[in-house]
């Protein structure tokens, strides 16, 4: 039994152009993506363990990719609802293989994307969750302050974003920060320095709480942020 995926798409013209270049990038690298990237993208894991679900709460990933992170949130929270979406119809070819290859088919729901601009109701039924997360995707949305926005909307009051993405590399030797950027821009990743401004700014004069760690020598940033 295949995951669950939505019929529908939230892709205008702009978004359709952005899709067709993760397309072509990512429609070999699907196949090997999940085996070289367990050695640079450090800390996921933490921020799944950090999402603690209950039972019958739900949560979504935005920029779900191979569905990696939405089997090890599946494994750690059976009871939960959980959701996905990406802008790449070849990842979530990936996903939805992967995921019904575990066995967690019922779990998962899918559907195409775009992070800058979705309507979750249409997508999955559902407007807000009580779990937002991105796992080391603001670093290639273009538009990664207008995506952060759009996902703190979609947490219900009580709920929280989170966020793991390359840090700033601050205890780390400045050769190794620079060789690093370099080969990451070969694959149009772009560490956001100014990634803990913005989910800062996030809760405004609403209130909430922000929590930050920055793991590995700085290597890699974990951000929460609760929504009152």
């Amino acid at each position: 039994m295949a995951a669950s995926m939505s019929t529908n798409s939230n892709l205008d013209r702009g978004s359709l152009a952005h899709a067709k270049s993760m397309d072509r990038i990512y429609g070999v690298q699907r196949h090997f993506y999940d085996v070289t990237r367990a050695y640079y993208l450090l800390g996921r894991d933490r921020m799944l363990d950090a999402l603690k679900l209950e039972d019958g709460e739900t949560a979504l990933e935005i920029g779900c990719g191979t569905g990696r992170n939405l089997i090890g949130a599946a494994e750690r929270y059976p009871q939960a609802k959980l959701f996905g979406f990406d802008i790449s119809s070849e990842m979530l070819r990936s996903a939805e293989s992967s995921i019904a290859r575990a066995g967690l088919a019922s779990s998962v729901t899918l559907g195409l994307a775009d992070a800058t601009q979705f309507n979750t109701k249409a997508l999955f039924g559902q407007k807000q969750f009580d779990r937002v997360y991105f796992s080391y995707t603001l670093s290639m949305i273009p538009d990664w302050q207008t995506a952060l926005e759009q996902a703190f909307l979609a947490v219900k009051p009580g709920g929280s974003l989170h966020v793991v993405d390359f840090g700033d590399c601050a205890r780390l030797p400045r050769w190794f920060k620079k060789m690093l950027y370099t080969w990451l821009a070969q694959f149009h990743v772009t560490p956001r320095l100014a990634l803990e401004t913005a989910i800062s700014e996030l809760i405004g004069n609403e209130g909430g709480r922000v929590e930050v760690s920055r793991p590995f020598r700085s290597y890699s940033i974990i951000a929460k942020v609760t929504k009152l």
